[in-house]
């Protein structure tokens, strides 16, 4: 096995500093936390564009070894494991020249926090194209066999949809904010929204809905079976903390608003 790789050894070599955010994704059949997605940040609040900006074809190897240092340990100050929520992290694929040598950093990091490696779930989006999608499925592959969570994120929004999905099944697809946005007015949206909940369920993978900002929207996505949102509805970001929930009482007992 490769215990080593070069280029993404511990993220020092990175020439700029990150913090992390956290925004719940909730499940709205409990109004309970399922996870806390990590959202890279600048060291002062700066927005996510401030530090992506910056990650080049040199440095994108550090900066993914840093960000998964920085989002266990800062969710571990933040008191994540004072709960049951797992914590999401996005990861590049690019940016992984062999999963089982670059995720030592990780399995390193996790152990001196004492945080539980089934808790953990890794996203990537399918917006970053994907030069050679075996490698991302062997990615995924890995990452399930040693009990990682795997989600696709922005789906329906990148490169290659749904023939992703014909080549490898991440645990969880989160919905890209595109599909949601005005579902509640739009019955080609809601039909879109339905069918990739069938497929999912048949595949055995969990639907997650992100960006949710309106009532109506959440009501729908409620009646037509998505059990996992997130969005600034229920929370924004919060910055180096876990943010409190806001979920509508109809929709906590089961039962979106008529």
């Amino acid at each position: 096995m490769d215990q080593r790789c070069t280029g993404c050894q511990d993220g020092a070599s990175l020439d700029f500093a990150l913090a992390m955010a956290f925004q719940p994704i909730v499940d709205i059949t409990t109004g309970s936390v399922y996870a806390y997605e990590a959202l890279v940040r600048g060291t002062g609040g700066e927005s996510a564009w401030s530090v992506l900006s910056q990650v080049t074809e040199e440095n994108r190897y550090a900066f993914d070894q840093r960000c998964r240092v920085a989002a266990i340990e800062t969710a571990t100050r933040a008191g994540l494991l004072n709960g049951p929520a797992r914590l999401s992290i996005n990861f590049l694929p690019n940016a992984v020249y062999s999963p089982k040598a670059c995720i030592q950093l990780t399995l390193r990091t996790a152990a001196a926090n004492g945080f539980p490696t089934e808790r953990l779930i890794f996203e990537f989006t399918e917006n970053e194209k994907m030069t050679d999608p075996a490698h991302v499925a062997n990615i995924i592959q890995t990452y399930q066999e040693m009990g990682f969570g795997t989600a696709l994120d922005d789906f329906g929004a990148g490169h290659a949809g749904l023939g992703l999905l014909a080549r490898f099944q991440p645990d969880a697809i989160k919905l890209d904010m595109e599909l949601i946005r005005g579902l509640d007015v739009s019955l080609p949206r809601r039909m879109i929204i339905a069918s990739v909940v069938r497929m999912a369920e048949e595949l055995g993978i969990t639907v997650i809905a992100e960006g949710i900002e309106t009532e109506a929207e959440l009501a729908e996505l409620s009646r037509i079976g998505v059990r996992y949102i997130q969005g600034f509805l229920l929370a924004r970001p919060a910055f180096q903390a876990l943010p409190p929930v806001t979920l509508p009482m109809p929709i906590v007992a089961g039962h979106a608003a008529a």
